[in-house]
């Protein structure tokens, strides 16, 4: 499939919350088969869950297609949270888009830092932030944890 719409990436806004939830949800069944309801009520009101993060959602036309966001976790860091990108679109730049942006606007408000984690076993989302630049700190509990420091120069070149 080729992209056949242009591809923009906007702010979190009400009118995107079922379609966020849905997309988020679907990645995550498809991931896992089944879907545990205690760990998503944060999906249930997504602008009061992340009312201090920065959210993202990439439309492709008027469809929802992607989301992540940062969540601000100590001073100079971000976490980047809630990463999905419809199934059908996946490879197509997508996620790399939305990361970029995530990244892009964690800088301009002055982080230095990027954290995430996802499961050791997600071999295509661990190879998605290494290629990105994201080195791997540690692993706990079945999973991995990354960080990617942000250059602060304004001429330097973004990862």
């Amino acid at each position: 499939m080729i992209l056949n719409a242009p591809l923009s990436i906007v702010p979190f806004a009400p009118e995107h919350q079922n379609h966020v939830r849905a997309l988020i949800l679907a990645g995550l069944a498809e991931r896992w088969g089944v879907l545990d309801p205690a760990r998503n009520g944060d999906l249930e009101d997504i602008a009061s869950s992340y009312h201090d993060a920065d959210v993202l959602v990439a439309l492709l036309g008027d469809r929802v297609v992607g989301v992540g966001a940062c969540v601000p976790r100590s001073p100079g860091v971000g976490e980047i949270v809630r990463m999905s990108v419809a199934g059908d679109l996946r490879r197509y730049g997508i996620g790399r888009a939305l990361l970029q942006a995530l990244c892009t606007r964690a800088r301009a408000a002055g982080l230095t830092r990027i954290v995430l984690e996802t499961t050791a076993t997600w071999d295509d989302a661990i190879r998605f932030y290494q290629r990105y630049g994201f080195r791997i700190t540690h692993a706990h509990d079945g999973d991995v944890y990354f960080a990617l420091d942000l250059p602060q120069t304004s001429d330097a070149a973004s990862p």
